[in-house]
């Protein structure tokens, strides 16, 4: 299968889909993390046309749509926050929503026969610009051996929700365990706090190869 990973720099996912034979590549704003021929540096809109049998968008542009967002969304109908960010304008704030509305829509609704988008639960105004979305499977990357917490929605179309595949039992609360389990909401704010929480981890990412790859190529050759 012809597989894009949009919103990747990592390597981990592509990697996990190369192993099992697919043709995959990734494709970002950034360069990737580490030396592949497999990166396209460019916005992902740009490529959605390009003949591909399987999308999985990792991380689009996701801070005003998901619920921790809402809070800062000022205009006709949304929030109206008591103090912005500094530096932060209202407007800079509805700029960057109705960018990542347009982006999500532009992943979702791809000419791709398969398309799994992964972002949290989206908030209320996010759901307005996008009614017609699904509600997403909510998996954790425990459920696939990767001992973290990080409740990650996924927006399909045309694929099968996930089956855990290695599920482990996440620590109790309050253990020092538990607290490295959730590294992720816990980052401390810097310039790689994007990077740490928009992590993918190879369980998850080899359950995507596994389980997507395989329906894919199985409906491929039954159409």
């Amino acid at each position: 299968m012809r597989v894009l990973i949009g919103c990747a720099t990592s390597c981990v996912t592509l990697e996990a889909f190369l192993a099992r034979g697919h043709d995959a590549w990734q494709c970002d704003l950034l360069p990737a993390d580490e030396p592949t021929n497999r990166h396209i540096q460019d916005d992902i809109r740009n490529v959605l046309s390009w003949g591909w049998d399987l999308l999985i968008v990792s991380n689009p542009p996701c801070t005003r749509l998901c619920r921790s967002g809402q809070r800062w969304l000022y205009g006709p109908g949304k929030s109206h926050p008591r103090k912005l960010p500094n530096g932060r304008t209202h407007a800079s704030m509805i700029e960057e929503f109705d960018l990542g509305v347009e982006i999500f829509g532009a992943c979702y609704n791809a000419p791709v026969p398969h398309i799994a988008v992964e972002n949290p639960e989206m908030n209320i105004h996010a759901r307005q610009a996008m009614p017609d979305l699904p509600r997403p499977q909510i998996v954790q990357p425990w459920w696939f051996g990767d001992p973290a917490l990080k409740a990650t929605g996924l927006y399909l179309r045309n694929l099968p929700e996930l089956t855990a595949t290695n599920r482990l039992e996440p620590p109790a609360k309050g253990t020092a365990e538990r607290k490295e389990w959730e590294m992720i909401w816990r980052a401390p704010p810097g310039p790689d706090r994007w990077k740490i929480r928009s992590k993918t981890f190879p369980g998850m990412a080899e359950a995507w190869a596994d389980q997507w790859g395989e329906h894919a190529s199985t409906t491929a050759l039954t159409a």
